[in-house]
């Protein structure tokens, strides 16, 4: 967010100039990796009005005084409780504000004064497990929303290994699990949709799959725009592979009909 220097800004900028500019949806959806709710149980923001959380510790003052203009939708929330009971998935309505995962990338998305967003928008939650076909499942019992020109966006990283950070910091190579998770997940996103469901169940299975994810959290929401995508396909925009971490970017459809993206 204040490294605009970073190759992930001026992308996270790109994206969130053809979600205001092409897709132009009448609400967004956000599901973000810093919010996980019971192991059966979905929370979904139904406050109008929210302020943000800033769940990080030990930065400088000025990274809590941060502000996004948003509103949310009860009748947006409403909408996404009534799929999750349609299908069978515990939900409850709770007033929240907006985690970092939401905000940060947000305001490099849409910058307040350049982009900005100007639609509601309504946070949900993830389950609190680390079962991908649960949270697959979650994105199917939603996708109807996107026929609604209703944008579902989910914010996670394809590779996020904090403990490794520091060793990484200064090599102009990434780890080497990122390099081999980051296009693993390339291959199971990218999957016919017949295919994609079991392809990505599987990247939790895999050998490298702990160094890329020592918690699965901020895997998980890609699960869930892959199960919103229904038949359309997955593709990787564009991707960054920087030391311990992996800032790829996806999205599921064409631009017309909707997106889910990571």
């Amino acid at each position: 967010m204040y490294d605009q220097e970073h190759p992930a800004y001026s992308k996270l900028a790109a994206i969130g100039r053809e979600i205001t500019t092409k897709v132009k949806p009448r609400a967004v959806v956000v599901f973000s990796a810093h919010w996980q709710a019971g192991r059966d149980t979905i929370q979904v923001n139904t406050a109008e009005m929210t302020d943000l959380i800033y769940d990080f510790y030990g930065f400088p003052s000025h990274y809590y005084k941060e502000t996004f203009p948003n509103v949310g939708s009860q009748e947006v929330s409403s909408k996404v409780l009534g799929l999750l009971n349609k299908a069978g998935i515990k939900a409850e309505g709770v007033k929240r504000g907006l985690d970092h995962g939401v905000w940060a990338s947000f305001k490099c998305a849409f910058e307040p004064e350049s982009n900005p967003l100007n639609v509601p928008i309504v946070q949900v939650s993830l389950f609190g497990t680390e079962d991908p076909v649960q949270h697959y499942r979650l994105g199917e019992a939603v996708s109807s929303l996107r026929d609604d020109n209703i944008l579902i966006i989910v914010s996670g990283m394809a590779v996020h290994n904090l403990r490794d950070m520091m060793r990484a910091f200064g090599s102009p190579k990434p780890m080497p699990y990122t390099t081999s998770f980051d296009e693993a997940l390339k291959d199971a996103a990218t999957k016919p949709p017949a295919e994609r469901e079991q392809a990505m169940a599987q990247l939790l299975k895999r050998g490298d799959a702990r160094q890329a994810h020592p918690s699965f959290e901020h895997l998980l929401p890609i699960h869930i725009g892959a199960g919103a995508a229904g038949e359309d396909l997955g593709r990787r925009l564009w991707t960054y592979k920087d030391g311990s971490m992996s800032w790829a970017q996806y999205r599921f459809g064409d631009v017309a009909g909707g997106s889910s993206s990571l």
